[in-house]
């Protein structure tokens, strides 16, 4: 049975972990000791449910860093240095936000802090966990439709408010994509960026930079062609990923929120009619039992880092060619 102690309590932390924690907690009991999630956050007061600290030192003394699974909700940029601390407090199972970095600066940062400490690092891109995707990658495995051939991403969802309020993510790049490109990995392998843009989230008061539609193109290794667009300035929400395979054309819609888990799948053949099915997709507390059951030895493994690294890598790549795409229009624009 394992502990839990959430380093940053909010949005992510309070928002998503905590409910998802105790749906998984209700779920599978014996994974989980018995008891609060402990929780400390230096710009937070009391948390309903949670007993807070007031340093890690003291958490240490309810969250024993040998059977507790840390989930460490900060900001990518803000990550080396508590998840150094809680090393160095005895702490190795740790769950971390998505992306796993913002750059090669820091994903090469956490290659260290891991190799140094021992870390077992799990990241929450859920979406590897949802039961859409487990559907998807049964049927690229298979080879039933014989060969994947490309992969489209739209991830579409109005996000004005919340990323005016809430500043943390430097691009558009870094708020969906980093679901998108995880599956992107486990489903057709490694890849190299191909192209990559952002747009800027422009309203009629304000304008921020490369928040609002990110756009990416890749080609994996095994031939396969992906995409992947998020538009964080759509007047709808939609989460849809389209499989082309020889034989056939998957298209499947992820939930768009915590209102409604429910997933949808069609699949197309030549000379048949689409089928549709309508299933239950809860992917964040399935991730957290899949997470938790590792970590307690049911299913020993490097889980998902591998394909976690390699899409931060890609991430990078795409933020890193849209920069250089900047700073060419901008000396083009003085020259003009």
């Amino acid at each position: 049975m394992l502990h839990t102690l959430v380093v940053g309590l909010g949005r992510s932390g309070e928002g998503l972990h905590l409910p998802s924690l105790a749906k998984a907690r209700a779920q599978a009991p014996a994974l989980f000791a018995p008891g609060p999630v402990v929780g400390f956050d230096p710009f937070r007061g009391e948390v309903d449910g949670v007993l807070m600290t007031d340093s890690l030192e003291e958490a240490v003394r309810s969250a024993p860093p040998q059977r507790t699974v840390v989930h460490l909700c900060t900001p990518p940029h803000l990550r080396s240095e508590p998840l150094e601390h809680l090393a160095r407090l005895g702490y190795r199972m740790v769950v971390v936000e998505k992306p796993l970095a913002p750059d090669l600066v820091e994903l090469a940062a956490l290659a260290r802090l891991r190799r140094r400490w021992g870390l077992d690092i799990t990241v929450t891109t859920q979406w590897l966990d949802s039961a859409l995707t487990r559907r998807l990658r049964a049927a690229v495995r298979s080879g039933a439709f014989g060969e994947l051939r490309t992969v489209a991403v739209r991830q579409n969802k109005p996000r004005f408010t919340r990323t005016a309020e809430e500043p943390g993510h430097p691009t558009a790049f870094d708020v969906e994509v980093p679901h998108a490109l995880a599956v992107l990995v486990d489903l057709a392998g490694g890849a190299d960026v191909t192209s990559a843009s952002l747009d800027d989230m422009a309203t009629d008061r304000t304008t921020l930079p490369r928040m609002g539609r990110a756009r990416l193109g890749l080609v994996h290794h095994r031939g396969v062609l992906s995409s992947v667009e998020s538009d964080l300035t759509s007047p709808v929400r939609e989460r849809r990923i389209v499989l082309e395979f020889d034989r056939a054309v998957l298209t499947g819609h992820y939930p768009c929120s915590a209102a409604d888990h429910t997933a949808q799948l069609s699949v197309r053949t030549p000379g048949r009619g689409p089928t549709r099915s309508v299933f239950t997709d809860d992917a964040l507390p399935a991730f957290l039992r899949a997470a938790y059951s590792r970590y307690a030895g049911s299913f020993p493994g490097p889980g998902t880092l591998p394909v976690q690294v390699e899409a931060a890598r890609l991430l990078a790549e795409a933020k890193n060619l849209c920069a250089a795409g900047s700073r060419k229009r901008e000396v083009d624009s003085v020259v003009a």
